[in-house]
């Protein structure tokens, strides 16, 4: 089938969409075309850019007829940097667009008919990220640069301030590069592999204040780290950590193996609703508190805890779905497949006095199944699995074991969509799903979805 235009037409096209990268998607005799900039309900001018086989690629000349829901991005770097796809569309579009997106993709990937509710969203969508995770460069001048990175791109958007970011985080993007040639410390080129620092990555803890800043070098040895930390000082005066981590690899992964301790504590204390969390400097824990709090306490619900249950939490991480879970159940067993979040969840049940947990480290298609042949059986289980979703493994194992309820804490709809098509194929029975939005201004969505095993 031929495509029905070519590079370089000039077309006035509806918007019907958007992608899952926040680009507005029109069809030209049903040929797709992404163009970026545009949102739903829009009519716009707009220049062909590229047509493959399938699908092809556009940027707006002029809206004619701009969206109810359409607003003036209030950051400056949003048209180069890649960290926010939505600040052109209104907040409440937003969250209107996120849930008729999950409910769609429930519907078109997984033929699941269960209630989609409207997205929970927050009162003060901005400077809600407690980490962030700033790349420093060199210009072709040879100044130091520091921001994020340009969409589909590894080129430094160079950056004062990020209006979803703490202001500590700003006070380091916008400072620490001005001082690194009076400290001594070159930026690090990934093309010559030459240089230092590569980023440095910053953690506040909401409830305590307490802020850890993070030096990612490419050498474990650093003549200039005294400068280094008492230039972080005048910058974050309430800073309480701050640590080396080493990266000497040619990647784009952020952190290497080893982290050194080298000013203050070695880690920061956050709550989360009644729970403390220690975290370190590579420790996962959820970029948006407030939201976090409010998945959390609908997985809480959704589990339905009277005090006498067992429950098993997949994917359990530092254990932070786990102890919200502890509050209400008999017991809980815990499962990840890295022993260092293993510990941290051991560390941080005592640091909580909890004494009805169990945490183990290995792969839970595996450590479930030995678990229920040792009469250690669950009457709710509960996962959390990174963005493409369960194993397929735990999938069976989850069928093969049919605990009474399942809660399923998802990043990432699709494969939400799919694994709950399995699930029902099963025997299970979703029987409702609530949206979060844990990253405002982005396409991205949290879902908490709950099973029940049908009679």
């Amino acid at each position: 089938m031929s495509v029905p235009v070519k590079k370089n037409d000039r077309l006035t096209v509806y918007i019907e969409d958007l992608t899952h990268d926040g680009n507005g998607v029109a069809k030209v005799d049903g040929y797709p075309l992404f163009i970026q900039g545009a949102l739903p309900n829009e009519t716009a001018d707009i220049h062909v850019l590229k047509t493959l086989k399938n699908y092809g690629f556009g940027k707006v000349i002029e809206i004619i007829q701009p969206s109810p829901d359409r607003v003036d991005a209030p950051c400056d770097y949003f048209k180069q940097c890649g960290g926010c796809q939505l600040q052109h569309l209104s907040y409440e579009g937003q969250l209107k667009w996120k849930e008729n997106m999950v409910r769609n993709v429930m519907q078109r990937l997984g033929k699941i008919d269960a209630p989609v509710l409207p997205v929970k969203g927050m009162q003060e969508p901005w400077h809600y990220r407690n980490k962030a995770q700033i790349p420093f460069a060199t210009n072709e001048a040879g100044q130091a640069i520091a921001g994020f990175y340009k969409t589909k791109s590894h080129n430094i958007v160079d950056m004062e301030r990020c209006l979803i970011q703490t202001g500590e985080a700003d006070a380091i993007l916008a400072g620490l590069k001005k001082e690194l040639a009076t400290i001594g410390i070159r930026p690090y080129n990934e093309h010559t592999h030459e240089g230092m620092l590569r980023h440095v990555v910053i953690r506040k803890a909401r409830a305590t204040g307490e802020v850890m800043v993070v030096l990612v070098t490419k050498k474990r040895k650093f003549p200039q780290k005294d400068a280094a930390i008492a230039t972080i000082q005048q910058l974050v005066p309430h800073v309480t950590s701050i640590m080396q981590n080493v990266n000497g690899d040619k990647t784009n992964v952020i952190f290497g193996d080893e982290t050194i301790h080298l000013w203050g504590k070695d880690v920061i204390i956050d709550t989360i609703g009644d729970v403390r969390f220690e975290i370190s400097a590579r420790s996962f824990y959820q970029v948006n508190p407030e939201q976090t709090e409010v998945l959390y306490k609908q997985a809480l619900d959704y589990a339905n805890l009277q005090g006498d249950e067992r429950v098993i939490d997949a994917y359990c991480g530092i254990g932070t779905i786990s102890l919200f879970l502890a509050q209400k159940a008999k017991y809980v067993m815990g499962v990840e497949i890295v022993p260092q979040a293993i510990e941290d969840a051991k560390r941080n049940a005592e640091l909580n006095g909890f004494t009805n947990t169990y945490f183990e480290a290995g792969p839970a298609e595996e450590v479930i199944p030995r678990w229920y042949q040792e009469g250690k059986e669950a009457d709710v289980l509960v996962v959390d699995p990174p963005r493409k979703g369960c194993d397929e493994a735990l999938l069976k194992t989850i069928l093969e074991q049919r605990p009474k309820r399942v809660v399923y804490v998802s990043c990432n709809p699709a494969t939400l969509a799919r694994d709950l098509r399995v699930l029902e194929d099963g025997g299970y029975q979703t029987q409702e799903i609530q949206p979060v939005d844990m990253f405002p201004h982005s396409t991205h969505c949290e879902c908490c979805a709950w099973l029940e095993l049908a009679d």
